[in-house]
């Protein structure tokens, strides 16, 4: 239904960091929305926009996805509520996507996306915020991403919402998986 979140693990260099990094099995998520009567998936990719559902699907590993879904969602996600969830949305089409996972709205990535819809449209957090120094940036792979984004500056207590921790959020149900 409208305002689910649809979970995926994607297949690029940034995500096989992100899987070492926050221990996720899932690296993208994006929001179910209908548009023009079909469900399709807000996404911040490079640019933010919308894309179909099986477009979406079929980029994930073996076509796996999970969907969640916001805890009372009947009383929460009333017509009105996804009116307002798709207009906060929409006024992140076209910007740039997010490679360096900072909290501004002057580029996105796809969980910040996500998170910021839910607050500014509903004032309801999905998932607990971390900085980036919480995560496992141990690993060579992890480091060499870090080095070639960041440079000396990493900036370590960026705040950040990693797919792990959106899909770990006690106030969301799997409705498919």
């Amino acid at each position: 239904r409208e305002g689910d979140i649809i979970f995926q693990e994607s297949v690029s260099e940034q995500a096989k960091a992100i899987k070492l990094a926050t221990r996720s099995h899932y690296t993208h998520a994006g929001i179910l929305f209908k548009y023009n009567g079909t469900f399709s998936v807000l996404e911040a990719v490079q640019p933010v926009r919308i894309t179909g559902l099986d477009a979406f699907t079929r980029r994930g590993v073996n076509g796996h996805f999970v969907v969640k879904r916001l805890k009372k969602a009947d009383r929460v996600l009333t017509e009105k509520a996804v009116d307002m969830m798709k207009r906060t949305g929409a006024a992140f089409l076209g910007k740039n996507y997010d490679i360096y996972f900072g909290w501004s709205d002057e580029r996105i990535y796809c969980t910040e996306l996500i998170w910021k819809i839910y607050d500014r449209s509903l004032g309801v957090r999905v998932g607990a915020l971390e900085r980036l120094r919480d995560f496992d940036l141990s690993h060579p792979y992890v480091r060499n991403i870090m080095r070639k984004r960041y440079g000396n500056n990493i900036p370590l207590d960026e705040k950040v919402i990693s797919p792990e921790s959106m899909f770990r959020a006690k106030n969301l149900v799997v409705v498919t998986e």
